[in-house]
């Protein structure tokens, strides 16, 4: 896909900051520090669109993009930060339910995971959950330019396996762009399939 223009929207702190509009949206999830700013930087062709942090847990709201005028590109704030108060996870995880499970113009979940680890419990729990809304997922084993080619196989197929997924996660890294093409490929379908969950809310 071609970027015409991204543009930061809003970032949203309630549920209640939600934008209105009729757009489609794409969603990204995964761990703290699993590397989602730069995968969507990466994917959007842009070096600072998504501000990366060396803090895990920074992010503590939901970002909405406007990509070529035509969808959105939301990033929710990274989950699974120990050292964060209980309370700010708490916040987190309330804010997170509440657009994955009554956004009406949400399309898809990509749910990012380090290719170097099995994936953790509330890695477990996100892919299960997901799953159980019915909300089309794809698992994306990022960071692949970490550990050697020939190893990989053996890395996805432990993702594979844990997360009970039909096939092996699609490989990316935001360094060289491994895996940037077959994305937008699953991305386009998303936008051009419909909606992915049933309205609830607006």
């Amino acid at each position: 896909m071609k970027i015409h223009s991204a543009e930061f929207m809003i970032g949203a702190a309630s549920t209640r900051q939600f934008p209105h509009h009729f757009l489609p949206e794409v969603a990204f999830a995964g761990k703290s520090n699993v590397g989602k700013s730069s995968l969507i930087n990466s994917l959007l062709n842009r070096k600072h669109l998504v501000k990366t942090s060396s803090t895990p847990g920074k992010t503590q709201q939901i970002n909405f993009f406007n990509i070529n005028q035509k969808f959105c590109l939301v990033d929710l704030p990274g989950y699974g930060f120990a050292q964060a108060p209980k309370s700010v996870r708490a916040s987190w995880e309330e804010l997170i339910s509440g657009y994955l499970s009554g956004r009406a113009p949400l399309r898809g979940v990509v749910l990012i995971v380090d290719i170097r680890h099995a994936p953790g419990e509330l890695d477990r729990w996100m892919r299960a959950w997901l799953n159980d809304a019915g909300i089309p997922t794809l698992v994306v084993a990022n960071k692949a330019d970490k550990i050697k080619r020939a190893q990989q196989p053996k890395h996805l197929k432990v993702l594979a396996d844990q997360l009970e997924l039909p096939a092996h996660p699609l490989t990316y890294s935001a360094k060289d762009n491994t895996g940037r093409i077959e994305l937008w490929g699953r991305i386009g379908q998303w936008l051009e399939g419909g909606s992915g969950t049933a309205p609830t809310k607006p």
